[in-house]
């Protein structure tokens, strides 16, 4: 009993609880754009009154069906910036084709047959017992643009030069009835592509070259690769004129930069196609 009667005497002295108070939201604040929870809207809905508050309301949009809502069927987010982005990609497109010089790729002199797979491309030639292919894709073969003096020294009337395609080649040369194909690796100086009426020079270079077995897709790295950064000139010279004489030479390197030049933009073209597709989701 006087256990029972000082429990009760101490709870009679205990104060009631406090519990904090309900903090009152200033018209100013973005939280007072939000209706009491027990008639809270849809949450799209208040996603547009949080709109009000200085955000892109492009990028909150009702849900479909609701006011305001764009809907395609394909269930995907519609925005304004997504219209005015296909826009431009329309626009781009038709420019692009104004300045297209090749509506088809050219054709390479000398019996070569042009094999195109995407942005990879492939030249083969048959002559006297040898097959040679020569090689390139156009990813990435664009050089960089014009330093900033270049751009400074330029005229307002003078127009942009054409962007052109220098891509890395592989050249392959394979004779009947061996095991091996001898492989030379090539590619573009930038300071020999576009001068024009200077003492005649090769406009590509030999970087690499090796030996790799016939018929395998997948070169093995365990072969010798010679690197002609510190090769004999006499032997450099002679792998040149092995190469001139299978029909790769300084005319058919300038016909190359043509066909890549018309591959690259032809793919270009094709790519702000699917990008305009995809943004307008169709």
């Amino acid at each position: 009993m006087l256990l029972a009667r000082a429990l009760r005497a101490a709870a009679a002295l205990r104060p009631p609880p406090r519990y904090p108070p309900r903090r009152l939201l200033s018209s100013s604040s973005p939280r007072a754009l939000l209706p009491p929870p027990a008639a809270a809207p849809p949450l799209a809905r208040s996603l547009w009154q949080l709109g009000g508050g200085g955000w892109r309301t492009a990028l909150l949009r009702p849900r479909r069906g609701s006011a305001g809502g764009v809907s395609c069927g394909c269930g995907g987010l519609h925005t304004e910036g997504d219209k005015a982005f296909a826009q431009f990609l329309t626009d781009e497109i038709k420019e692009e084709r104004k300045i297209q010089k090749h509506k088809s790729l050219p054709k390479v002199s000398g019996g070569w047959e042009l094999e195109v797979h995407g942005t990879e491309a492939k030249l083969v030639r048959k002559i006297a017992g040898e097959k040679i292919t020569v090689t390139f894709n156009i990813n990435n073969s664009i050089p960089p643009s014009v330093d900033e003096e270049t751009q400074e020294d330029q005229k307002p009337d003078e127009q942009e030069p054409d962007l052109t395609s220098t891509p890395n080649f592989v050249v392959e040369v394979i004779k009947d009835d061996t095991k091996q194909t001898l492989v030379l690796d090539c590619h573009y100086p930038e300071d020999e592509v576009g001068h024009e009426g200077e003492e005649e020079s090769d406009i590509f270079t030999i970087r690499e070259v090796s030996f790799q077995p016939t018929g395998e897709s997948d070169w093995k790295d365990t072969n010798y690769t010679l690197n002609t950064d510190s090769l004999d000139w006499a032997l450099y010279d002679h792998l040149m004129d092995f190469l001139a004489d299978r029909g790769v030479d300084n005319t058919f390197a300038d016909e190359l930069i043509e066909l890549s030049t018309a591959l690259e933009h032809q793919e270009y073209i094709k790519f702000l196609e699917d990008l305009k597709s995809f943004v307008k989701c169709q």
